[in-house]
């Protein structure tokens, strides 16, 4: 007789990851989070699919992007904003600051008294 194993995983997942995991046979146990969880939540999972993306392999790099822009996705809606305001911050920005195409490494940046 073996004995049933427990992981704690006690975060946010994609919607079908349940269904997957019963599809395997093993149980998930969920819950759905309250509004005040919400953004932490997406937050913390913003967080970690950032670092997956930065402990990627070259090939696995666009499953973990398209990860990042999933979480992106859900933080904008829930925040209450719509893409296209997304966008015009974007560009407002980058007319402001600019953007990262000239791959510019700030090294020290000197005062004189």
């Amino acid at each position: 007789m073996s004995q049933e194993q427990k992981i704690i995983y006690g975060k946010l997942v994609r919607n079908r990851i349940p269904e997957i995991i019963e599809a395997d046979g093993r149980t998930a146990k969920v819950r759905v989070l309250g509004e005040s969880e919400l953004v932490p939540a997406l937050m913390a999972k913003l967080i970690e699919e950032a670092e997956e993306l930065r402990e990627a392999e070259p090939a696995d790099r666009l499953g973990e992007l398209a990860d990042i822009s999933e979480v992106l996705a859900a933080l904008v809606t829930t925040l209450g904003f719509s893409d296209e305001q997304v966008q015009e911050a974007v560009c407002h920005k980058r007319a402001k600051r600019g953007s990262f195409s000239r791959r510019l490494w700030l090294e020290e940046v000197l005062s004189t008294p």
